[in-house]
């Protein structure tokens, strides 16, 4: 592989890792990216929302329910250093076949500068990664869903293409008032089919998580917790200046800072059936992120909504680092509740 190359995967893996927050040892890791506002907003993660919000199908695809018929959702994410993303889906729903969504979610890392190994100029190149999400639900009873997400994958850097697939399989339940709901997904089995250029094939970013909301019956507060890496208990890491790793941390505090964090936590305020303002928590990401002289926000996230029966508008905004913020966007909309509405 040339050396321009070399630097190319290296700057996406370093990139990639900072989304992930488990090291960025893995492919495809932009698969755990956050399209949604709402989930953006509420720590960056949840499995558990019993909401109509097609986005929350892509995080359990066993969240895809027939209330989200004929629904589009609209994504865009401002990242850093000119990186963005974002993630388009259409649904719907068959009666006595089962719920059905389709999208295309993309990561555009930019322009580079390509120089050879002398260091002269020699022009720019690209970098983009693709997936493509094809979901479907089986509602068992009125409580009880289960779900699946199949993801074929394109990632393209510079000359060099990989191509790979991932399943998601999600379930979920709710009680009939929809006070309460949980779900529970493994994420992202599949198989790297092509390598970039010849190297071994690597592992996917397998994750378990599950997830609990709960509304007041009584108040207009909603509460969410999510547990990310159930299949690994060890989340922590320390590196000395060489950037090798020296160890883990003492087994006291070592085992409290584990469970923390595995957590996500998320709130929203519903004050009227058309808006609500929301905010979230993800210890793993401020530990990982935080500077030390000053952690400032690092880790919390907020936003807020505005619902109707035609359309969502959703703000999300997440503090990673002292260096900035990500913002993410979502429209959702009845495309044919507006096309009747001026019609008329």
């Amino acid at each position: 592989m040339r050396p321009k190359a070399l630097n190319i995967l290296l700057l996406t893996i370093f990139t990639t890792g900072s989304f992930s927050q488990t090291g960025g040892d893995n492919i495809y890791e932009f698969l755990n990216l956050t399209h949604s506002g709402l989930v953006s907003s509420l720590g960056g993660s949840n499995v558990s929302l019993y909401d109509n919000n097609l986005n929350l199908a892509y995080h359990n695809p066993a969240l895809l329910g027939s209330q989200m018929d004929r629904s589009l959702a609209l994504n865009y994410s401002d990242y850093f250093a000119g990186i963005n993303y974002g993630f388009a889906m259409y649904s719907r729903t068959f009666p006595g076949t089962g719920n059905f969504a389709a999208g295309i979610c993309y990561l555009n890392y930019g322009s580079f500068t390509e120089a050879d190994a002398s260091g002269t100029i020699t022009g720019k190149f690209s970098a983009s990664e693709y997936a493509f999400s094809v979901i479907y639900s089986c509602e068992i009873d009125s409580m009880f869903v289960l779900g699946v997400n199949f993801m074929p994958v394109i990632s393209h850097l510079e000359r060099y293409t990989s191509l790979g697939f991932a399943f998601d399989l999600g379930a979920a339940w709710h009680t009939y008032n929809g006070l309460l709901s949980a779900g529970l997904v493994i994420k992202n089995l599949g198989y790297q089919v092509t390598t970039y250029a010849g190297e071994p094939h690597q592992k996917l970013p397998f994750e378990i998580q599950a997830g609990f909301s709960a509304k007041l019956a009584h108040a207009p507060l909603r509460f969410s917790l999510t547990i990310r890496h159930l299949e690994k208990f060890d989340l922590t890491y320390q590196y000395n200046g060489s950037g090798s790793e020296v160890g883990q941390n003492s087994l006291q505090s070592d085992i409290l800072e584990n469970i923390m964090r595995h957590i996500v936590i998320g709130t929203e305020f519903i004050p009227h059936k058309n808006f609500y303002l929301s905010a979230g928590f993800n210890y793993q990401r401020r530990r990982e992120l935080q500077v030390e002289s000053r952690v400032s926000t690092v880790g919390f996230s907020w936003g807020f909504g505005i619902k109707t029966s035609m359309l969502n508008l959703e703000f999300g905004r997440a503090t990673y680092h002292l260096a900035g913020s990500s913002n993410h966007v979502s429209l959702i909309i009845r495309p044919d509740l507006l096309y009747k509405k001026l019609q008329h």
